[in-house]
């Protein structure tokens, strides 16, 4: 479902990803594991749609990423691609609700009907009791499923998720680890997660190693 193709980048001199070819299938947990400044984060970033590279080309569900306008690239990330970050990135004047909504709204989707969907996933989230607290209001934990639901509202066919459980104490974490197979299991969710966790990378479907902007095993 996901295929990188030959992937260079580099930033000034510094070049951090020297020639990545991947595949990721349908409904597959992958983690990226490797040290500091390995390229894990960069690569995410352009599977993501979120930088180009330099060279290489990038398919989603048989699209071809590079081949997009800037629009039409932005609409294809909105309607396809979710995203979960280190530190949630919630916007802290919104509630939970207002900020799982979002996305939805800007791929033009009826209030009513982003609404709706926004609570059944918060409720999939045990969050149904916090949909109007604010994120300086909602634990860790609750600020990270938020933002997981919010990557999940127009049921994308990926979500690339950077570091996600960093931020979180032991307990949390698990939890959260839980609710990507949980969703992988309900809702054939496919992700792609770079994590410095190895209980998290140890029970992934598979984990690609990254080591000087590139890949030492697929």
């Amino acid at each position: 479902m996901i295929k990188v193709e030959n992937i260079f980048k580099s930033f000034g001199e510094l070049q951090v990803l020297k020639g990545i070819d991947l595949e990721v299938k349908k409904g597959e947990i992958v983690s990226i594991v490797g040290p500091s400044g390995a390229g894990k984060t960069t690569l995410l970033m352009i599977m993501g749609t979120l930088e180009k590279s330099d060279a290489g080309k990038i398919y989603i569900d048989n699209n071809e990423l590079s081949k997009l306008s800037e629009k039409k690239l932005s609409d294809f990330r909105n309607k396809n691609i979710g995203f979960v970050f280190q530190f949630h990135q919630l916007l802290p004047e919104f509630t939970a609700l207002e900020n799982v909504i979002i996305p939805a709204l800007i791929g033009k989707v009826k209030h009513s009907e982003a609404e709706r969907k926004a609570l059944d996933l918060l409720n999939m989230m045990g969050l149904s009791d916090r949909i109007e607290h604010k994120p300086a209001e909602l634990s860790g934990g609750e600020r990270q499923r938020v933002a997981v639901a919010r990557a999940l509202i127009n049921d994308p066919l990926v979500v690339f998720a950077d570091e996600p459980s960093g931020s979180l104490d032991s307990d949390n974490k698990e939890d959260l680890h839980r609710l990507f197979f949980d969703l992988r299991d309900r809702l054939n969710q496919t992700f792609v997660i770079v994590t410095h966790d190895e209980q998290l990378a140890s029970i992934t479907d598979r984990t690609i190693h990254m080591i000087d902007g590139k890949i030492t095993n697929n």
